[in-house]
């Protein structure tokens, strides 16, 4: 699988314990982020990872920032990008199996880095459920994405 990893100057310490994770997993790493801790902005690399996930370059993507919030806002305004702004294990599960997200947001002034490894190992584990009340909802945001007013039920 080959993940996209993006991150600004304020991600850049989590960056390397998750590229580690990344590669020791069997997983390619594609990158765009900063490699140090120099001011830059984190729209561009939320951005690329996004669509890097879009355009097929990459199966998966990573983004991260000082709370992750910012790149995961950024990440989502790609179409066809659903990403999650996960705190622990538990949310990352869900956020693949059953939202089928495809980006990871993580913030690394609110994360340590065992945790966050955490985060993402089973971010990167879990596969989308095809439980048809998810593969529903799913396909609703999907209709709202594309302008579509959703039925009422």
């Amino acid at each position: 699988m080959r993940v996209a990893v993006g991150n600004d100057h304020a991600g850049y310490p989590l960056r390397v314990p998750l590229i580690e994770l990344i590669e020791s997993s069997g997983h390619q790493v594609v990158s765009f982020g900063t490699d140090n801790e120099h001011p830059v902005d984190y729209p561009r690399f939320a951005a690329e990872v996004a669509g890097a996930v879009r355009d097929g370059q990459a199966d998966l993507g990573v983004v991260i920032c000082g709370t992750g919030i910012g790149s995961s806002i950024a990440a989502n305004k790609v179409e066809g990008v659903y990403c999650a702004l996960c705190s622990d294990p538990y949310s990352a599960r869900m956020a693949r199996s059953h939202n089928n997200a495809n980006v990871i947001a993580l913030g690394a002034r609110v994360l340590g880095p065992d945790l966050a490894v955490d985060i993402l190992k089973t971010f990167l584990e879990t596969q989308p459920s095809n439980e048809p009340r998810h593969v529903r909802r799913r396909q609703q945001v999907q209709q709202i994405e594309a302008g579509n007013e959703l039925a009422q039920e």
